[in-house]
């Protein structure tokens, strides 16, 4: 056996530069986070070949005196804990000691930096430790040449220069999205790509994720405690094929954690699509104490001591905003971008008007939205229905009259005025027109009454003449071993023939569903998954497809009232801007926007 031995200081050093240094990004978030914990308020990063060649970085932060620069080169060195009690309950970025002494050692680097109160500043070469004097008005400048230079078979796994550049962008854009308050730079081979003044958390979050990201998000801000999490939270019309625009901030600091990640998931359930991620960016602010920042040299992973109530709080607080429909809301349900163009705030050519029912329309609507789904089936050739849908075309409606003086503003999403191709509802209300998914809505509405329903003991419907359809072998003995979980969520199914299934009960919000396709499906899922699972993991998922299956059907021609009624619904029910499968239910078009399409006043 070989001799045991003590590795020299360098080889260490290179040792940790492995996990600490794992490309030019690592870099940069290392020295990034300095400069935060220095207090700096402008940063610039100038990046040379994606940040292997060449990466400086200058901050106006505290600086270092002259005589701890040569010490900030030293493995496990650093001004920001002292004891074990400090380690506990972290409060900077930066703690370890090691990220200086792991880039020295892999790299040309070199420190210039002018503290506070003295006269000029210094400069100390990470290849000798020797100090001389230097030119810097105030702060620190970083400059790291030649990664790896030393290190030649390390260099061979650094990809191409895009590459590495779009991973030092993308730390950039974490520390500038947790520090709005610094101004931040970044140039790469002399071109600027971001120049960031310092401003505040939406407009910095506009100016890294995107309009489009802030017009399709809701603000956040819910506290608990000692816990409160703010920041965006998009709507799922905004979602994503991968989770690149996923950025989860625990005091200030970037992290990816599966018990945050798996709470948002969970959030977003009902309202998502399986594949799509959403995009969010989120703040979760708690005491220092409550969280194990040192798991990982990267320190991108941490642990919570109170980890199942950090989950809960996160899950309620992002399901409870997506919960506020913005049908009941109207064109003010978008907090983080204005309602309406300025330009549109004040119009004196055509102010809008009030639109009402007649007396026998407001009687009519007055009902239960639910006893117009009772006599709607779907337009087929199925017993019952009502016969072969109309042919498609925009259904005439009356005229709408003016609101009696001392009436009550229009309700968010307006009054129905007509429907197109017997799919959408067109309403109008104080901003201009609101088009309506009416199958999309319908659903929404029903799955939420399913999910209220299912919790207690679900209202049934007896058929008066039984639903009997013709059914295979698997199917017949999947409705006879789940006869009880069928019967749980109110239909009552018994053999009547050897191939054959009668349904004698439905849910009363089910009543005029298509029975036979609606037991299909149902029985499908049912023999693909254990009862035990449908009923607790996939009771959603099952709901769900009851609410597709009992909703209003395209093509079904729809009565102005029945319209309002399915309005006022969708402004009353939760989650009500999405369809269980993540589809906008209904959309805002301002006179604004009218008005630039037809260009009028230009």
């Amino acid at each position: 056996m070989p001799v045991i031995h003590l590795l020299p200081d360098q080889l260490i050093n290179q040792i940790a530069a492995g996990e600490v240094v794992e490309r030019p990004a690592s870099v940069v978030k290392e020295v990034l986070e300095n400069a935060a914990d220095a207090g700096a308020r402008a940063i610039e990063v100038a990046l040379e070949q994606g940040g292997v060649r060449r990466i400086r970085i200058a901050d106006d932060g505290r600086g270092i005196a002259p005589d701890d620069l040569p010490l900030a080169l030293e493995r496990h060195a650093t001004s920001k804990i002292a004891s074990l009690e400090d380690l506990e309950q972290v409060g900077t970025m930066g703690f370890r000691g090691e990220a200086l002494a792991a880039i020295a050692a892999v790299s040309r680097m070199s420190i210039t930096s002018r503290a506070e109160g003295e006269g000029h500043a210094w400069r100390v070469e990470a290849s000798d430790r020797t100090l001389v004097p230097a030119a810097l008005n105030q702060g620190t400048v970083v400059e790291v040449a030649d990664l790896y230079f030393n290190t030649p078979a390390r260099r061979k796994f650094l990809k191409t220069e895009n590459t590495e550049y779009a991973h030092c962008d993308e730390m950039f854009r974490r520390v500038a999205l947790a520090r709005p308050d610094m101004a931040m730079q970044l140039s790469h081979n002399g071109r600027v790509i971001h120049r960031l003044p310092a401003s505040d958390a939406p407009r910095r979050t506009a100016a890294l994720m995107g309009d489009d990201f802030l017009a399709q998000a809701r603000q956040l801000d819910a506290d608990a405690g000692p816990l409160r999490l703010s920041g965006f939270v998009s709507l799922p019309a905004y979602s994503r094929s991968s989770r690149d625009a996923q950025y989860f901030f625990v005091n200030g600091r970037f992290v990816r954690d599966k018990l945050l990640t798996h709470a948002i998931r969970e959030a977003y359930a009902d309202i998502l699509h399986g594949s799509r991620h959403p995009a969010y960016v989120l703040f979760l602010e708690l005491d220092p104490a409550g969280v194990d920042v040192n798991v990982h040299p990267a320190k991108i992973e941490v642990r919570f001591r109170e980890a199942r109530a950090v989950h809960q709080f996160v899950y309620h607080a992002v399901k409870r905003i997506l919960a506020e429909s913005g049908a009941g809301q109207g064109a003010a349900a978008r907090p983080a971008e204005e309602a309406l163009p300025a330009a549109s705030a004040a119009r004196p050519a055509y102010p809008p008007r009030q639109p009402a029912q007649g007396r026998l329309a407001m009687d009519s609507a007055n009902r239960a939205y639910f006893d117009f789904v009772a006599a709607a089936r779907p337009a087929d050739d199925a017993p019952g229905s009502f016969g072969p849908a109309p042919a498609p075309a925009a259904v005439p409606a009356q005229a709408p009259r003016p609101q009696a003086a001392g009436s009550h503003e229009a309700p968010p999403l307006g009054f129905a005025i007509a429907q197109l191709h017997g799919i959408y509802i067109l309403a109008q209300n104080e901003a201009g027109l609101v088009v309506v998914d009416m199958h999309a809505a319908h659903e929404r509405i029903l799955y939420e009454r399913l999910k209220t329903v299912l919790d207690g003991t679900p209202s049934v419907q007896r058929l008066l003449i039984p639903a009997v359809f013709s059914v295979g072998p698997r199917d017949m003995a999947t409705a006879e071993e789940c006869a009880e979980v069928l019967l749980g969520m109110g239909f009552e199914v018994s053999p009547a023939g050897p191939q054959e299934l009668a349904v004698r009960t439905v849910p009363t919000l089910l009543a005029a569903a298509p029975v036979a396709e609606l037991l299909r499906k149902l029985l499908e899922e049912l023999r693909e998954f254990p009862a035990s699972e449908v009923i607790t993991a996939r009771r959603n998922e099952l709901l769900g497809t009851m609410a597709c299956h009992g909703a209003v059907r395209a093509n079904r021609s729809l009565t102005i009232p029945e319209m309002n009624a399915l309005l006022r619904e969708m402004e009353t029910t939760e989650r009500a801007d999405q369809c269980n499968h993540g589809r906008p239910t209904w959309t805002q078009l301002s006179m604004a926007e009218l008005d630039r399409f037809f260009m009028r006043g230009q």
